[in-house]
């Protein structure tokens, strides 16, 4: 009968330490094998070239190393990059590079399919299977900063947690991937250039905000009222607006950090100017700014994307009342990459071979 073994990037680095001297073994080797797992970003034990043959066998009988693989890549005409990502268990999520002239932005799942019901995401088609562990998000952004530096000459950036899954019905797991991404013994990346987006579950954002985090904070809003918004995002009935808003104004009494709110504008469903209004009345209690985001259709075609008039009526709308708002454009439409539309269409995706050569 085969041992099931720990995954070891489980273990903190003190119960690495641990492991060797209950072993008869020099303490700092926990520590070279948590670089290794961390800032290296190894996924086998072979790969750990400083210690010794023996040394690497206990490691072996001992552990695994549940890594992902990258296992399709497409990119798109403008040059963003999808991955589909299989997991130990061979489940599949994807991830996407996003590169602009000045950064190169990574974002990452929390989950293998989705907990909430947004009605006009891909992803909330998915049954959700489990959540991500920390490493599974953090190989992501390995992965990823590879990618940029191979193919844009860049390290990585940014990271948005704005892929498959409510990182927020995640929570302890992304917390422990972003310390580990920020830290100085894992990839070192500022938490000011991390976003993580919520659809707003407003008693994990007030634990965010007594938790102290230091990363940003976006909330995929898409209507201040909340009819219209439990229409679009059914779950919004059991996290209405008012609830909604005494955490962000609890978040933000807390942190003093700006709040960016992603609206999506859909004809006949939020294109009026009481719609507008709405949203005026929801964000002016802090300082906010509003990305507009065109919608990237998926399969059933039950929403379309508003006109030009309507987002400009947004805009001067929002600009006279001192609201930072942007027009956000769809990066990687034309391989189903851009948001809302990452759902696993096929269980192993298209791939470009040469691309994922290259890579590999």
């Amino acid at each position: 009968m085969n041992k099931i073994k720990i995954d070891i990037r489980a273990l903190s680095k003190n119960d690495l330490v641990h492991f060797f001297e209950k072993h008869s073994d020099k303490s700092f080797r926990g520590n070279q094998v948590y670089e290794w797992l961390w800032k290296k970003g190894v996924h086998t034990f072979d790969e750990m070239t400083n210690l010794s043959k023996k040394t690497r066998t206990l490691l072996k009988d001992s552990f695994s190393i549940n890594h992902i693989e990258v296992n399709a890549m497409q990119k798109s005409s403008d040059g963003t990059v999808k991955n589909a990502i299989r997991l130990h268990d061979g489940l599949i999520v994807e991830s996407v590079l996003i590169p602009t002239a000045n950064r190169t932005t990574a974002c990452v799942s929390s989950q293998v399919g989705c907990s909430l019901d947004c009605r006009f995401c891909a992803t909330s088609r998915l049954k959700r299977m489990r959540n991500l562990n920390p490493d599974e998000i953090y190989d992501q952004v390995v992965a990823i900063d590879k990618q940029s530096r191979l193919f844009f000459n860049k390290k990585l950036t940014n990271i948005v947690f704005m892929g498959m899954g409510e990182p927020l019905m995640n929570y302890k797991n992304v917390l422990i991937a972003i310390d580990k991404i920020t830290s100085n013994d894992g990839l070192g990346i500022s938490p000011k250039r991390i976003v993580v987006s919520t659809s707003g579950i407003p008693k994990i954002i007030k634990k965010m905000a007594e938790d102290k985090v230091k990363f940003n904070l976006a909330v995929s809003l898409h209507s201040a009222i909340d009819k219209i918004r439990t229409q679009i995002m059914p779950f919004n009935k059991t996290f209405p607006l008012t609830d909604l808003r005494e955490a962000l104004i609890f978040w933000y009494a807390k942190t003093r950090r700006r709040i960016t709110y992603e609206y999506v504008v859909w004809e006949g469903v939020n294109d009026t100017i009481s719609d507008i209004l709405a949203l005026i009345d929801f964000c002016k209690f802090a300082p906010s700014k509003v990305n507009l985001i065109e919608y990237n259709p998926i399969e059933d075609g039950l929403f379309k994307q508003a006109n030009s008039k309507v987002i400009n009526n947004y805009v001067s709308m929002l600009e006279d009342q001192n609201i930072v708002v942007t027009v956000r454009r769809s990066r990687g439409k034309d391989i189903d990459a851009a948001c809302g539309q990452l759902a696993n269409k096929k269980q192993v995706m298209e791939t470009d071979s040469e691309l994922l050569n290259e890579f590999h």
